[in-house]
């Protein structure tokens, strides 16, 4: 983007109707501004490419994660999307993003000297397990996690509200009569089991453990599997919540396969809002995660950790969550008639 491009502080006031003073105090944090205006304003200027205060120009942030994460495209759609939301934030604020791959096994001898480079702001840790995070916390260097969180609260970390994703969807077919609804699950990830939780949270007493139907991989093709096994189980269930668009997509495909229709059959719900979802048939109902803008405020975060450890003031970590939005399509709808209680 070159320089003329990029937008103004003028141009965020313009955008918002307030003064320029007021965005200039919002984002420099000199002078006051209400809680939710200045919230409002930073949003706004993130969504601008607007390069906030306290960027480390010509410096590098250094993106850690997993040799599986990095390459396997099939199953990470969702990974790739956050970090084009890093980059685009790093290509405007001009630092540099390097990345470390690791495999579990080996040492962390090449991360620790990487991490502790003069010019490494700090660490955006993608896709790592909790080997990882020990190493980093060990480190003592900036760190954000990227769509995950440190159950120590060691690490800051920034990640959509997963749980209240989940709750969405779930709350979405209850309120169009649907009670029996089941659960695609792919464990093993701590995201994956906060949209468990929020698919309890909605059901309440009501849920049904036997609900909970595990798949094996990350792909259309294993829950298609899945949910042909159960539809052969004769478990009844008006509806379902996928916990990601491919394992809804490998749902419908399944139904459709059984020659039952989405939703005048069974609803299907995913959570993800990956484009591609918008051009299935039907059309996949989905919560939309903002993926771009998790990437993004990361990097924000950590230079503002970076920043903040520099001038020698120790903050707390901090755990971001940000609102996730339901998108309204042709895969879910009411309850069938015969199956209503």
């Amino acid at each position: 983007m070159s320089a003329s491009n990029r937008p103004r502080i003028s141009d965020i006031a313009r955008k918002l109707g307030v003064s320029t003073a007021t965005v200039s105090r919002a984002l420099s944090g000199n002078g006051y501004v209400r809680e939710a205006l200045a919230t409002r304003i930073r949003s706004t200027a993130i969504d601008m490419n607007y390069a906030l205060p306290g960027a480390a120009p010509g410096q590098k942030a250094l993106i850690v994660s997993s040799q599986e994460a990095m390459i396997d495209f099939k199953r990470s759609q969702f990974t790739m999307y956050v970090l084009e939301g890093v980059r685009e934030r790093a290509d405007v604020q001009e630092i540099d993003l390097q990345t470390e791959i690791y495999t579990a096994n080996e040492g962390f001898d090449t991360l620790r000297s990487a991490a502790l480079q003069e010019d490494v702001i700090g660490l955006l840790l993608v896709t790592v397990d909790d080997t990882v995070l020990e190493v980093v916390r060990d480190l003592g260097v900036p760190a954000v996690m990227v769509n995950g969180d440190d159950p120590e609260m060691c690490l800051s970390s920034v990640t959509p509200c997963n749980r209240s994703a989940a709750m969405l969807a779930t709350r979405h077919l209850m309120r169009q009569g649907h009670r029996r609804i089941l659960f695609l699950n792919r464990p093993g990830r701590r995201t994956i089991t906060r949209r468990l939780e929020g698919w309890r949270d909605a059901l309440g007493d009501a849920h049904d453990p036997d609900l909970v139907i595990d798949v094996a991989d990350w792909t259309a093709e294993a829950a298609a599997a899945r949910i042909a096994e159960v539809l052969q189980s004769g478990l009844q269930f008006t509806g379902i919540v996928a916990a990601g668009d491919i394992l809804a997509a490998g749902a419908i495909q399944a139904l459709q396969a059984a020659k039952l229709s989405v939703p005048n059959d069974i609803s299907v719900i995913g959570i993800d809002g990956l484009p591609q979802g918008q051009y299935m048939s039907p059309a996949l109902t989905s919560v939309r995660i903002p993926m771009q803008a998790v990437g993004a405020l990361s990097l924000d975060l950590l230079v503002d950790t970076a920043k903040l450890r520099k001038a020698g003031v120790q903050m707390p970590a901090r755990r971001i969550e940000l609102a996730c939005e339901l998108l309204h399509r042709a895969s879910a709808g009411p309850v069938p008639p015969h199956k209503a209680r």
